[in-house]
């Protein structure tokens, strides 16, 4: 019996092979292509699906909303010469264990089992959009082990309301024509965290997108935001106490998180940086990968 889910996996794993293949240059030299580690964290109810590729000090990407681990397929495939690159698909997505609308008070608990699984001594965490939750909750339960933080398109659970803007109604006009323009891009048949630019410029990728999040269609999104944005009440200040070197990546034509927060954010953190790439939607990694994976790569690197 065919399984709707494993269409919509081999339909999104086949565009990328192909997109990757036609942009790949034959080599007269061999190639030889890291390795990959497939495997699932058993946890209470459910299990953990993540994919390791590569070797070196560990990155762990965490996605958004409408990704999974294959989101992170022009990442992977960049630093996985140098660094054990880890992605993982948040409980309830496929391929893990199906249980309904996930609750993202276990999403730190879960990326702590997993880098428990991986016996991993230290980590660098990339974060995207619903990916900060995770990755924000677990650095201000347990922030030992992690030497870099990565928050794109994302403040996680801070609550946005707590953040010190000069103009207090810069975010409540910001929400008003977001929510109109979102609505606008899903009536013209177009993914909002995409955006129109990707959808004009680059309608491949954009398609690959949409296929990548109808693979990951186990439950309502529209319900696990409204829960994500329940449990987003910490207050900013809480961002002081950190000290490892966290970069903020921006779009600047995102329509799904205001950039400005991670403007405002950034120096109420001793050791921390923003980004921001022009004429660039909610998904920055996906979008711009070339201009993404440079920031990243650069800051890793004085990182260490």
């Amino acid at each position: 019996m065919f399984d709707r889910r494993d269409v919509l996996f081999a339909s999104a794993t086949a565009l990328t092979t192909s997109l990757v293949i036609q942009s790949t240059p034959t080599l007269a030299q061999s190639v030889i292509v890291p390795g990959t580690k497939r495997g699932f964290v058993e946890r209470p109810g459910c299990r953990i699906y993540y994919e390791a590729t590569g070797s070196g000090p560990a990155i762990i990407f965490a996605h958004g909303v409408g990704g999974n681990h294959m989101t992170w397929w022009q990442q992977v495939a960049h630093f996985s010469d140098r660094y054990t690159c880890i992605a993982f698909s948040h409980r309830g997505y496929p391929p893990g264990s199906e249980i309904g609308i996930p609750d993202p008070k276990d999403y730190a608990g879960d990326l702590a089992a997993l880098i428990k699984h991986l016996q991993l001594p230290d980590v660098r965490l990339v974060a995207q959009s619903m990916g900060g939750w995770t990755c924000l909750e677990y650095v201000l339960k347990d922030p030992r082990k992690v030497r870099a933080l990565v928050l794109t398109s994302t403040c996680g659970s801070i609550d946005r309301a707590s953040v010190p803007l000069a103009d207090p109604n810069r975010l409540n006009e910001w929400d008003r024509m977001a929510d109109a323009a979102r609505a606008d891009m899903v009536r013209r048949g177009i993914s909002p965290p995409a955006g129109e630019r990707m959808a004009k410029e680059q309608p491949s990728l954009h398609y690959l997108y949409r296929e990548i999040a109808n693979a990951s269609a186990a439950f309502d999104r529209a319900e696990l935001r409204k829960r994500l944005f329940a449990i987003a009440t910490r207050p900013a200040d809480v961002l002081r106490g950190l000290s490892m070197p966290t970069l903020f990546i921006t779009g600047g034509e995102d329509r799904n998180y205001p950039p400005f927060l991670s403007e405002a954010l950034a120096p109420m953190m001793p050791n921390a940086k923003v980004e921001q790439v022009p004429e660039t939607g909610h998904s920055v990694y996906f979008q711009r990968p070339e201009i993404y994976n440079r920031l990243v790569g650069d800051f890793l690197l004085r990182v260490g």
